[in-house]
């Protein structure tokens, strides 16, 4: 199984959420045998997508030169697409979510009509792909967060998504916090076994990769400055 990563973090491999991705792909690998390749997004020359519709023209090439065509034949070769990116603003980072906007070559002006919505017709077939996003926020609770970023991932992706949620991340990147973050690692590396072996996770396991780690008012004291209670 072939796992391409995009990393959404400009802080690369000492992203916060990078712990969770790791753990992941370590709990994938003693799943199923998995080949992982990351990107960090950060670090390639992608342009902006300029809107002129050129590649759902002609095939699907884009007018620009950049590493973006490169980047899709990478896309299509793999089985598994993994969204790692901390939540910025409700969303994912620009860099991220300027990737995505030029995956545009994939399908054509030509739409159809899927369920209740419209889509753009595919002019190349990636309809292996599964898709899986996993987000980190530095606010202490799930709700009111990350709800903006899971529907447009939904949207995006709309069939074969899996999404893994974690407040608090932060603390991956606090030594201190080994004591709690070192469980949540543990059901991380068993949520990535669940997907290699079954192509899912549990609803309760996710709902507990979801739940704080520590308690809500007393991640927001040691964020503030102040002495936990």
């Amino acid at each position: 199984m072939k796992v391409l990563v995009l990393n959404g973090s400009p802080k690369r491999d000492a992203s916060d959420t990078m712990h969770i991705t790791r753990a992941f792909l370590e709990g994938m690998g003693e799943g199923a045998q998995i080949e992982a390749e990351i990107i960090h997004v950060i670090d390639r020359h992608i342009e902006f997508c300029r809107g002129c519709f050129a590649c759902k023209r002609n095939g699907g090439r884009c007018a620009q030169q950049d590493d973006m065509a490169e980047i899709l034949q990478r896309i299509l070769a793999v089985d598994v697409l993994l969204f790692n990116f901390p939540l910025y603003c409700y969303g994912m980072p620009a860099a991220l979510k300027n990737l995505i906007d030029r995956t545009m070559p994939l399908s054509a002006m030509a739409m159809q009509k899927v369920g209740e919505r419209y889509e753009h017709v595919g002019q190349t077939d990636y309809a292996h792909l599964r898709y899986v996003m996993i987000c980190g926020c530095g606010f202490p609770n799930s709700r009111h967060n990350f709800e903006p970023a899971v529907a447009q991932f939904k949207l995006m992706f709309p069939n074969n998504h899996t999404i893994i949620t974690v407040p608090e991340s932060p603390m991956f990147n606090a030594p201190e916090a080994a004591p709690v973050t070192a469980p949540r690692l543990k059901l991380v590396r068993q949520a990535g076994r669940e997907y290699a072996q079954t192509g899912k996770i549990s609803p309760a396991l996710l709902e507990q990769l979801a739940s704080p780690m520590i308690p809500e008012d007393m991640y927001a004291r040691i964020a503030n400055g102040e002495a936990p209670e």
